[in-house]
């Protein structure tokens, strides 16, 4: 079992920056893929960002070169640097632990924090 709590989501002017944290409680953090979702209101949720076992990133494209997502397995955390933000990144943010096993996928979810781009 993991645990996850966000942290970090707040109003931010655009052009401004967070960062966004989301600590785990549980066993062997460092054997999940670390992931970062947001869903706006009315859509999908969709990945911003995610980082392997091993520290290799991916990023959605509407967010390359603007963030930046990091893990540090000693501190059983993993973090999401947001610059240059704009209104549409406005969104629920949501951590996200992933680990490959059988019969299914373990996958587990944080609460969510509210990040919002306005002036």
């Amino acid at each position: 079992q993991v645990q996850l709590v966000e942290s970090g989501g707040d109003l931010v002017q655009p052009g401004g920056s967070l960062r966004l944290s989301c600590g785990a409680s549980g066993s062997a953090f460092r054997l999940y893929r670390m992931g970062w979702y947001r869903q706006a209101p009315g859509k999908q949720r969709d990945v911003v960002a995610t980082i392997t076992t091993s520290g290799s990133t991916m990023y959605a494209n509407s967010v390359k070169g603007r963030f930046t997502i990091s893990r540090d397995n000693g501190k059983k955390t993993v973090y999401l640097q947001m610059n240059s933000l704009k209104a549409e990144d406005t969104a629920v943010y949501y951590c996200n632990a992933h680990k490959m096993a059988y019969p299914r996928d373990d996958d587990y979810w944080g609460q969510g924090t509210q990040v919002t781009v306005s002036s």
